[in-house]
């Protein structure tokens, strides 16, 4: 649901920096759109509340009892399996917000409370809450975890707070097609380890990088000598969009075949590689800084060096970004004309923004 108060919405934007932008002569977002201020609660609710955001893979909960906790739009989440099958909770308790954490006890798992020891069941029913049975108007029955949307495509496990305007089944439309015909199967994989990277950027300024292979010959000289540059290519769809290139022989690094490039619309990247899957969750941290999140996924052994290789990118990756942003907030810039062919995955992305804070103003207004 889209909640911000009507003059929040009018304080955070300019009509005219929302307004559609045509491919051809797109100008990227204005700069004060990747600075602190109120668009930050407008996206909270407008954007991350509504679309859905990679939380793990099935191969993390593959028995009952089996849980992962994660942040979804700011939120503390849960996502638990049982016998009522895979569910997601907020990991908040509901006595005063303390953080809730898993716990095995009795052959079974819970959640407790770390603040007052209060504990939930897997269905998110408060299980109980020491000392309390004399406050006046304590009822344990009705006392409950909310709960999240999750839906699974492909072995990823998605969640949402609330409705939008896709279900997760219409964002993989196209992908699903796509990597049957390619021989990748992700439901096949396993979680083998996640890696996180605090940034001093806005998460914005992260996924544009993220969105275009023009920077690749100049910011990544070693994944620029394995990539086809020129046979480079951005497919765009609905949700979401795809960066596609013939691999050339690095064994040590990324192995032979094809890599692709998923972003699946606010913040999730797909970066399938051969033999293996690179999950990335971009969230965004107060500060104007993000985190982004990297799951590695393998159906055999991790492949010799991959982790390494990743983060050589990956620090190539921080540089720019935060200088990039440095840049932003400086003043000096304002907006800049979008490369059609080498940028269009930003503007993609760009235009889902713009779209979004639109409904926002449009819902905020009545």
């Amino acid at each position: 649901m889209i909640t911000p108060a009507l003059p929040l919405l009018e304080s955070a934007f300019d009509q005219a920096d929302i307004e559609a932008q045509p491919a051809a002569g797109a100008r990227a977002l204005s700069a004060w759109m990747y600075r602190e201020g109120p668009i930050a609660e407008v996206e909270r609710s407008a954007v991350f509340a509504r679309h859905w955001q990679y939380l793990g893979h099935r191969s993390q909960l593959s028995t009952d009892g089996d849980l992962l906790m994660a942040s979804l739009g700011g939120t503390d989440v849960v996502v638990v399996r049982s016998a009522q099958g895979i569910r997601g909770f907020h990991a908040v308790c509901r006595h005063r917000a303390g953080p809730l954490e898993p716990c095995r006890g009795g052959g079974t798992t819970f959640l407790r409370c770390r603040y007052h020891a209060w504990a939930y069941g897997l269905d998110g029913q408060l299980l109980s809450a020491p000392e309390m049975r004399d406050a006046e108007g304590f009822d344990p029955a009705s006392i409950r975890l909310p709960e999240i949307e999750i839906a699974e495509s492909e072995g990823l496990i998605f969640g949402r707070h609330a409705q939008g305007p896709a279900t997760l089944e219409d964002v993989f439309t196209e992908i699903s097609p796509r990597l049957s015909r390619a021989g990748h199967r992700l439901s096949d994989l396993r979680f083998h380890a996640r890696v996180s990277y605090d940034i001093d950027c806005n998460w914005k300024t992260y996924i544009d990088n993220y969105l275009e292979g023009y920077h690749v010959p100049h910011v990544h000289p070693t994944l620029n000598a394995i990539l086809d540059y020129r046979s480079y290519t951005t497919t765009l769809s609905r949700w979401h969009s795809l960066q596609s290139s013939p691999l050339d022989s690095a064994p040590d690094a990324y192995g032979s075949g094809e890599v692709l490039y998923y972003f699946i619309y606010p913040n999730t990247m797909l970066n399938i590689l051969p033999g293996r899957l690179q999950t990335n969750r971009v969230l965004p941290l107060r500060g104007n800084r993000c985190r982004v999140e990297f799951d590695f996924l393998y159906r055999e052994a991790p492949l010799a060096n991959d982790r390494e290789f990743s983060d050589l990118i990956q620090q190539e990756d921080i540089r720019i970004c935060e200088d990039v942003q440095r840049n932003l907030e400086s003043g000096s810039y304002v907006s800049g004309l979008l490369n059609p062919t080498r940028e269009s995955g930003v503007h993609h992305f760009q235009e889902l923004l713009r779209a979004d804070y639109r409904e926002a103003l449009r819902v905020g207004q009545g």
